[in-house]
């Protein structure tokens, strides 16, 4: 490794088990040099494994409701006082959408659902960034990375609402990486993964086979978990100081491609 995070501290959120992109993120932010808090809701703390990731990195966890603003008050008075300081970084991995879940047709949404959906998984980081600016806690140009999707731009069928929700979450990186920007220098993006074998991600109609159409479809194959907690070292880092309000597609080229040879051979191949 190379001690790119040394002396940096932050939360990272959403770890639910070893299949998590935000667990990756955490385990290679320890191995990086940095101190951080974790958090998750308090039922995604009883579903999954976190404790454990909160004991190899040597740190605690506090539950938090993201949608929930008293929660993000507590928090942030939690994790600073833990930290010994202000946040050098955090890590918005925070996305459910009941009618996914509940694999409801888009012509027959639950509207009620979508407006959860959206406010767990992107009104969540405005709330996050709101009482962050409020309380004051974020040092001068400390990093901000939200995982996005892009569903947000284009159109996946089974994807449902969540796009909605990812394009709401886009452009909340915008907005608030212009107000902070120009307040603090604090940077603040989005990053569009690769189809990943996580626990959410699985839960979606037809994964597997879209899975293998990205993977034929991008040049350089889909970006793994662990390659994209790398990335998000890199934007963490003292590196990137210039780069906000991006969406930044980590996707081994998908998002660039009108089609691939191998997709075609797979339509030649059935004549």
């Amino acid at each position: 490794m190379y001690n790119l995070l040394k002396g940096k501290v932050g939360i990272i959120s959403g770890a639910l088990d070893k299949n998590s992109i935000a667990w990756k993120i955490a385990e290679t932010a320890h191995a990086e040099g940095a101190k951080f808090v974790l958090t998750n809701a308090p039922v995604a703390l009883r579903m999954g494994t976190i404790q454990e990731l909160a004991e190899k990195c040597n740190t605690i966890v506090i539950p938090a409701d993201a949608t929930s603003i008293a929660d993000w008050e507590n928090l942030y008075e939690k994790a600073t006082e833990h930290l010994g300081g202000k946040l050098d970084f955090a890590l918005h991995s925070i996305g459910m959408s009941p009618n996914v879940r509940k694999k409801k047709d888009y012509g027959d949404l639950n509207h009620a659902w979508t407006l959860k959906a959206i406010d767990i998984s992107a009104l969540s980081f405005h709330k996050m960034l709101q009482v962050a600016e409020k309380m004051d806690v974020l040092n001068d140009e400390a990093s901000i990375v939200a995982l996005s999707y892009i569903a947000a731009q284009r159109t996946f069928p089974d994807y449902n609402d969540m796009a909605h929700a990812k394009a709401v979450l886009e452009s909340i990186a915008r907005s608030y990486g212009y107000r902070l920007g120009t307040s603090k220098k604090v940077r603040i993006n989005t990053v569009s993964q690769s189809p990943t074998a996580t626990t959410a991600g699985t839960g979606v109609g037809g994964f597997d086979a879209f899975m293998n159409y990205a993977d034929k479809m991008s040049p350089l194959g889909n970006a793994s978990a662990q390659e994209c907690a790398d990335f998000v070292i890199s934007l963490f880092s003292d590196f990137t100081k210039k780069v906000t309000m991006q969406n930044l597609f980590h996707d081994g080229g998908f998002s660039s491609m009108g089609v691939s040879e191998d997709v075609m051979d797979m339509f030649r191949d059935e004549k």
